[in-house]
C-alpha cells in the first residue's frame, strides 16, 4: 500500500467500535425478532451432532491433507463429489473446498508474490469508488462493521488488487459482495485468486462480462432466464408479460452477486457450494425454483405487488432443504446453450444493422 493511500485510510478517525450484540453462527448481528432457524439450530440433538461429525470426517478423507487427495478423488468418483457438494460443504472446510473446486488454489501456487505486488506497488483509478462502497458490503456482519477495521481493510485490498490486475473490468459495485463473502472463509490472497478464477474462467466460462461496460453477460443471462420462465412456467410467464414484468426488474442482482446480496446467508452459502463446482446454471435453477415455489401467489398479483414480492420472497421459500431439491430437479444445461446461440445470433443482427445504418448515413452525408 502506498504511503499516500495508507494516510487516506488511516488519517480518518476510526469509527466507534460497535457495541457487542448477539450474532448468529455466521457472524451476522441478529435481528430483534430472531430468526425462525434459531430454534432449529438450538434443538440439534446429540444424534445430529454425531451425524455432522461423521460427515466432516468423510470430507476430510476425501480432501486429504491440505487438499492433497482432492483431484484424485474427483477423477475417481465425480458423482460422489457432486452429491456431497449438493448436500452442503461442512462449514469448517468450506474455504478450502471452495479454493479446490474453483481452481483458485492452482492459480495462487502458479503466481507467488503477484498479489502483494499488485497491492503494494500499483495504483488503481477505482480507489475512491471502492472506499465509498465498502461500508455498504454486508453492513450487518461483525467483520465488516468497524469503520477502517480489519474486515473493511481486507475488502479494500482485494478489490483494489483486482481492479489493477484486470484494468478492463476495474471495479464495479456488485464485486464487493463476491469479495466480502469469500473473505469470511479465506485470506485476502486466497479470496483474490478465487475472484480471478471466477471472472477469468479457470474452470467454468469466464464471468467478467458481469462487470464490463454495459454488463454484457448480465444482458445474456436475463435473456436466457426470460425464455426459461416462459417455457417452464408458461402461465406465470404470460402473467409477467401482461403485467409488463421482465427479469431485469428482479433478477439482475441474482446474477451480479450470485445470490449473496439480500438473500439469507445460509442459503447463499449452499448455492455457492454448487455454483463453484457446477457453474452458473445453478443461479438459473434456483431462480426458477423460487418462482415455482411461489407460483400460485405470484400469479394473482398486480404489477406493484408483484415487484415487491419478487424482491422479498417469503422465509419458507428460502429454506435450502425445501428450495434446493426443486432447483436440482430442473434441467437447463442444453437449453441454456441453445438460448446463448440464439442471443448471440440476435445480437449479431442488431450490431450488423447498426453498422449498415451507420454506413448508409455516412454515404448520405458524402452525397449531400
Amino acid at each position: 500500500m502506498s504511503g499516500m493511500e495508507k494516510r487516506r485510510i488511516d488519517d480518518c478517525e476510526p469509527g466507534p467500535v460497535p457495541s457487542p450484540r448477539p450474532v448468529d453462527r455466521f457472524g451476522f448481528v441478529k435481528q430483534e425478532h430472531g430468526s425462525p432457524y434459531e430454534g432449529v439450530i438450538k434443538s440439534r440433538s446429540a444424534i445430529q451432532f454425531e451425524r455432522e461429525e461423521r460427515r466432516v470426517r468423510k470430507w476430510r478423507k476425501m480432501i486429504g491433507v491440505g487438499g492433497s487427495d482432492w483431484k484424485h478423488y474427483v477423477r475417481r468418483k465425480p458423482h460422489v463429489v457432486k452429491r456431497r457438494i449438493r448436500k452442503g460443504i461442512p462449514d469448517c472446510l468450506r474455504g478450502l473446498v471452495w479454493q479446490l473446486i474453483s481452481g483458485s488454489r492452482d492459480l495462487l501456487l502458479m503466481n507467488p508474490g503477484v498479489y502483494e505486488q499488485l497491492l503494494i506497488y500499483e495504483t488503481s483509478t477505482s480507489e475512491l469508488d471502492i472506499i465509498r462502497d465498502i461500508s455498504r458490503t454486508f453492513p450487518s456482519h461483525v467483520f465488516f462493521q468497524q469503520r477502517h477495521g480489519p474486515g473493511q481493510r481486507s475488502l479494500y485490498n482485494v478489490l483494489k488488487a483486482y481492479s489493477v490486475y484486470d484494468r478492463d473490468v476495474g471495479y464495479v459495485q456488485g464485486m464487493g459482495f463476491l469479495a466480502g463473502l469469500l473473505l469470511l472463509y479465506m485470506s485476502e490472497e486466497d479470496a483474490f485468486w478465487l475472484m480471478v478464477a471466477l471472472l477469468k474462467g479457470a474452470v467454468h466460462a469466464p464471468m467478467e462480462g458481469l462487470y464490463q461496460v454495459g454488463l454484457p453477460l448480465v444482458q445474456q443471462y436475463l435473456f436466457q432466464f426470460d425464455h426459461l420462465v416462459k417455457e417452464h412456467l408458461p402461465k406465470l410467464g404470460e402473467h409477467f408479460t401482461k403485467e409488463m414484468i421482465n427479469p431485469s426488474m428482479y433478477a439482475s442482482q441474482w446474477f451480479i452477486t450470485v445470490f449473496s446480496y439480500s438473500f439469507p446467508f445460509h442459503l447463499a452459502l449452499r448455492i455457492w457450494d454448487v455454483f463453484l463446482f457446477e457453474g452458473v446454471k445453478i443461479v438459473f435453477k434456483v431462480g426458477l425454483a423460487l418462482l415455482t415455489y411461489c407460483h400460485d401467489d405470484l400469479i394473482k398479483l398486480p404489477f406493484e405487488k408483484l415487484i415487491h414480492a419478487l424482491r422479498n420472497f417469503p422465509e419458507d421459500a428460502m429454506d435450502p432443504d425445501k428450495l434446493l431439491p426443486v432447483a436440482y430437479s430442473i434441467k437447463v444445461s442444453k437449453r441454456l446453450e441453445e438460448l446463448k446461440s440464439l442471443y448471440e445470433k440476435q445480437n449479431k443482427k442488431v450490431v450488423q444493422s447498426a453498422e449498415t445504418n451507420g454506413k448508409v448515413k455516412q454515404q448520405d452525408m458524402q452525397e449531400d
